[in-house]
């Protein structure tokens, strides 16, 4: 995608132009770079007194592009409200992220730190300390109250993001533990209803609010209004809706005029931009680069724009100053207040970022860099250097020409990251360790945390590894699972150190009802990440469908200490697969007992009752209070429990309440779409009411929706069973021509 322009800001302070033949970068540089990068505070922190008596808000637009708004020179999209809003504030034509990706980067934001310093450097696996100074502890010290109010389970509450907020707003739709954590999400608009309903129970305007929206991030899909843009556009179109909503509740209180504001973006996105179609892998401009517009009380330095490069952790220190604390003393962010309203200027500092997917996921070099009012340069196994003065898109490497350049911003970069090691994803107890060893995973991970990133394969190399990856991922989102298996079989030949590959071929292997080459494919990966407690859940999963029962424990209890909710819910499972009651009712309680809000015992009750009805028709009834509590009792979770409803539905249809059955199998179809029992249940409830249309329907709806083989050997064996030969021979037919076979 092209990139346009860069617009030329009205600068609000001058600055000299450092000239660009190498021969002029000398001594003087090298230390200038080394002085900013060392430097601890980055200039005066200005106190304005007195605090604003308004509302401080920060507004986190996820996955938003800075030169995809008009006021940055974007002439495709739709934006009005984010445009008076910078109208009204200070815009900074270059800020900047420390990483690109959600978590760390938002904890970048809220403890104003680099990720090497508060240790979040990835999605998945890491949490903020419990003993981490926040933006919203520190405002609730100073007299605030304090409200956050997030769009995505990335910024769940159990990753500890929501530390020193009154009330942390995390009411997300309901997902399946099989959906990935990045598409369980609402939308802006109901985010921004709920930050509002907490604000309009405020009487004094002395809040601070965290409003974060996951428009427009992947999948792009933006509403009925806004189809006529480019699907990314139109949901940076429907999160600017939101905005405007939030935007005009301030102005109904009357507070907008004394509210500081600063709304941001945690990353960009790559659009296929050097090779990247979304973020997380490089360090180019796309993907860090992001707005950042303040609005100030009184509209003080309305229309101005910066030049100067800032950066995430300087939000930290702007809010301070703004309403009157001081932030701990050892953080590195700049206070902008000075350069924004043009009393002051802003003290140079390299900003750093990084880059850590590649190597958690891919196994690939970690990128990480430093970028200075002119130049980027990225440390990697073939290093960067881009003048982005004169070459906005990064397009010539500049490495060769440029030596001193390189040499102080290396030498700065290394010494701003001197002794600070890869952290290690969650680690496992010693005995979890042991129970790894056993396993044969231990000692065998491709990539440890001594290893350089240096001696690594540079991402830049894997392009074609990255576009098959990307490719499956299509595939997999079209449903075409023997495409997806295929693309993501020839990856795990190719680059057998991905261990994201071989997870998601385990993943098209158990769709394709290949279960046996599933779990061989979770063994590759767990010999990559042998402490991944949701790898070694789905081999368990997978190891009890093959009934092999003892070895389905075992992963399962090896999982424990990293996933101890889950863990226990499968070995529930598994002791249910057994007929081991007391064993099933012992691992359900330990799961309530980790996370109160998990019916397991009811469940495991109901279904216990569910078992014995074969033989007793009597059960039924006596199980579905049982599921009924279960189904009460889960309704505020996001994360549901499987079969619930669809246990419940079946009791209900035993006992003759066809409605109360029919709900519930439509319930779980809802929540489980890719799990087939529920649709298989609701197409008997219409063929035995008499309904053959409705069977019809739903059974080609089941094909539609999970064409696997396992679905249409199910559709053909229910066809059968529901007295319809024509229809099963018909079914099977269909099932040989799609995936082959006799």
């Amino acid at each position: 995608m092209a990139r346009p322009r860069r617009p030329q800001p009205t600068a609000t302070h001058s600055r000299k132009q450092p000239p660009a033949a190498a021969s002029s970068f000398g001594l003087s540089r090298l230390l200038g770079v080394l002085i900013l990068v060392a430097s601890v505070g980055g200039g005066v922190f200005w106190l304005m007194r007195p605090a604003p008596a308004g509302p401080v808000i920060l507004i986190s637009i996820d996955t938003l592009r800075a030169d995809h708004l008009s006021v940055y020179g974007y002439g495709k999209g739709r934006t009005p409200n984010i445009d008076a809003l910078a109208r009204d504030g200070v815009v900074f034509d270059r800020a900047y992220a420390h990483a690109p990706q959600t978590l760390p980067s938002h904890t970048s934001m809220l403890t104003g730190q680099l990720p090497f310093e508060h240790g979040v450097r990835d999605n998945i696996g890491f949490a903020v300390k419990s003993d981490e100074v926040t933006m919203a502890a520190l405002f609730k010290t100073a007299g605030y109250a304090t409200g956050g109010f997030v769009s995505s389970y990335v910024l769940r509450p159990e990753t500890g993001i929501g530390r020193g907020f009154d009330t942390y707003n995390a009411d997300l739709p309901v997902g399946a533990l099989d959906r990935p954590i990045a598409q369980v999400q609402r939308s802006g608009a109901a985010t921004v209803a709920a930050a509002l309903t907490w604000m309009n129970s405020h009487v004094d305007p002395k809040l601070f609010m965290f409003v974060h929206m996951y428009e427009p991030h992947r999948p792009y899909e933006p509403p009925a209004q806004f189809k006529d843009l480019e699907p990314y556009d139109g949901e940076i179109a429907a999160a600017d809706v939101a905005v405007g909503t939030l935007l005009a509740e301030l102005r109904r209180h009357d507070w907008y005029d004394s509210a500081t504001i600063a709304l941001v973006a945690d990353h960009g996105e790559g659009l296929g931009d050097h090779g990247e179609e979304e973020h997380g892998l490089f360090l180019y401009e796309p993907t860090i680069r992001v707005p950042f517009i303040l609005k100030l009380p009184k509209e003080r330095g309305a229309g101005r724009r910066v030049p100067t490069p800032v950066q995430h952790i300087d939000l930290l220190p702007t809010f301070g100053a703004a309403a009157g604390f001081k932030p701990p003393a050892a953080l590195r962010g700049r206070n902008l207040l000075p350069v924004a309203t043009g009393v002051g200027t802003l003290a140079a500092q390299g900003i750093y970022s990084e880059a850590m997917m590649s190597r958690y996921h891919f196994g690939w070099s970690e990128l990480t860099s430093l970028t200075d009012e002119r130049y980027k340069f990225i440390r990697a196994p073939k290093a960067e250097l881009y003048d982005l003065e004169r070459d906005h898109a990064e397009a010539t490497n500049l490495l060769g020409d440029r030596v001193q350049v390189v040499l102080a911003m290396r030498t700065g970069l290394e010494a701003l990251i001197a002794g600070r090691g890869v952290d290690a994803p969650r680690s496992v107890s010693g005995e979890d360790r042991e129970r790894l060893a056993a396993l044969g995973y231990i000692g065998s991970s491709a990539v440890g945390a001594e290893v350089s990133g240096l001696t690594l394969p540079d991402p830049k190399d894997r392009s074609d590894v990255r576009e098959a990856f990307v490719l499956a991922a299509r595939a997999i989102g079209n449903l075409k699972f023997v495409e997806a298996a295929d693309r993501l079989k020839w990856i795990t030949t190719k680059d057998p150190g991905m261990s994201d590959a071989w997870n998601q071929y385990a993943q098209v292997l158990i769709r394709l009802g290949r279960d046996a080459d599933a779990f061989k494919a979770y063994q590759e990966m767990l010999k990559l990440r042998p402490n991944a407690a949701p790898v070694l859940l789905d081999a368990a999963t997978v190891l009890m469908k093959l009934q092999r029962y003892d070895e389905a424990r075992a992963h399962a209890r090896a999982a424990v200490s990293g996933e101890a909710v889950t863990a226990h819910q499968v070995l529930a499972k598994i002791a249910l697969a057994q007929h081991n009651p007391e064993e099933a009712l012992k691992e359900a309680a330990a799961a309530e007992q980790a996370d109160p809000t998990l019916p397991m015992s009811d469940f495991v009750q109901g279904v216990l009752l569910h078992g014995k009805a074969q033989k007793d028709p009597s059960k039924y009834a006596e199980a579905i209070p049982f599921f009924q509590r279960a189904v009460q009792k889960i309704k505020g979770r996001t994360i549901q429990l499987n079969d619930v409803n669809y246990y419940l539905g079946d009791c209900l249809a035993q006992v003759g309440r066809v409605e109360e059955a029919e709900a519930a199998f439509r319930q779980e179809i809802a929540l489980f779409p890719n799990l087939i029992r529920a649709r298989n249940g609701l197409a008997m409830l219409y063929e035995a009411g008499g309904q053959p249309g409705a069977t019809d329907r739903v059974i080609s709806d089941m094909l539609a929706a999970v064409p696997t083989p396992a679905t249409y050997a199910s559709a053909a064996e229910l066809w059968r069973v529901l007295g319809h030969p024509d229809k099963s021979a018909a079914v099977a037919a269909a099932a040989r021509a799609k995936f082959g076979g006799q």
